[in-house]
């Protein structure tokens, strides 16, 4: 229980603060409601976000105590305050024109105003999250580095045939056929967003290929390079996965949001339950390093992945349809659940 600590800690004073905020508003029956529906939102961020937290720990396993530390606090702050607060205050802002405190006093003061141009929108940033996420899954389904295949043959063949070139072109198409869902004062807006999805996930992974370098391999590169500079190498190299994770967490992130207000229209409650929820979720990313799960359970981090490969369909296809959120929880659970019973077959079989 050590890894969660920090966000027990933290759920109690985000709980005392909603407390707080609702009896202020409410008095009595203002604070029991304010404390139920954090506890609600917080719930669900963490059923809706427990393939990104395997996703974040496959990828967070490869760094030092440092980052990994980083990615705790600088990273909460960011995931907490930028990605559910700011971010979508920022797409209000631009949608509205208006300036970003303009913006937090509709929140506050007309919250269905402000849900309302939040929930107009959601097809742009469903298309950009959709297509981020869907380079994710396809880039992970073509890896051909990949030892065990958790689908077979399916797999097998997708490493022979698949390469980064097929996953832009196969994510750009689904773009345009999200274009083709939405209205034609829609679709110039939806296809931009797309494409800057599937520009963004090329860039963040250029940014990180650019600043990582091998490291000396014996003493007299070491000495010849300097301290300082492998220093500098290390740090840099991690600064492309923070940013990675930073913005699979956006993406993951304001479909969340968007739920929330089917839940509640008090942006200062929504943002505490959201909170709550990106603490524990950090917390479980890091406890799945510590504790090696993705490499006990080895097909753990297929079945995140192709949650993944789920929920960025579903983003992509819900510019036009509505997909109840319990369903886009559930579909994620499913395949958690089978992967994590495939890892214990598989453990079992090598085991004897």
């Amino acid at each position: 229980m050590q890894h969660f600590r920090i966000s027990f800690g933290v759920t109690i004073v985000l709980m005392i603060l909603s407390g707080w905020w609702g009896y202020s508003h409410g008095g009595a029956s203002g604070l029991a409601h304010a404390l139920w529906i954090t506890a609600v939102l917080g719930v669900m961020e963490v059923s809706l976000s427990f393939d990104n937290a395997v996703v974040n720990a496959s990828v967070l396993r490869h760094w030092n105590e440092f980052w990994r530390k980083l990615f705790l606090t600088v990273g909460i702050l960011v995931a907490v305050f930028g990605m559910r607060l700011v971010f979508p205050l920022l797409i209000v802002s631009v949608a509205t024109g208006l300036g970003l405190l303009d913006v937090w006093t509709m929140a506050t003061t007309t919250p269905e105003i402000y849900a309302k141009h939040l929930t107009d929108a959601h097809a742009e940033v469903a298309a950009f999250g959709g297509a981020f996420l869907l380079m994710v899954f396809l880039n992970f389904l073509f890896d051909d580095g990949k030892e065990l295949h958790w689908l077979g043959w399916i797999e097998k063949k997708a490493n022979q045939h698949g390469t980064e070139s097929l996953t832009v072109l196969l994510t750009l198409g689904a773009v345009f056929g999200c274009v083709a869902l939405v209205g034609a004062d829609e679709q110039y807006k939806v296809l931009t967003a797309g494409v800057v999805g599937v520009i963004v996930y090329l860039a963040v992974g250029w940014i990180s290929s650019l600043l990582e370098e091998d490291p000396p391999e014996d003493d007299d590169d070491i000495t010849e390079a300097g301290v300082g500079q492998i220093a500098a190498t290390l740090t840099k190299g991690s600064f492309g996965g923070f940013l990675y994770l930073e913005v699979l967490d956006a993406s993951f992130s304001f479909d969340g949001v968007i739920g929330a207000f089917a839940i509640t229209t008090d942006v200062v409650v929504i943002m505490l339950g959201l909170a709550i929820g990106a603490m524990f979720v950090r917390s479980l990313t890091v406890f799945l390093v510590h504790k090696g799960t993705l490499e006990e359970y080895v097909y753990l981090e297929h079945g995140a992945h192709y949650a993944i490969g789920i929920l960025a369909i579903i983003m992509l296809g819900s510019v036009k349809y509505h997909v109840p959120e319990w369903f886009t929880g559930l579909s994620g659970v499913a395949f958690i659940g089978l992967s994590l019973w495939s890892s214990l077959r598989h453990k079992r079989k090598h085991a004897t």
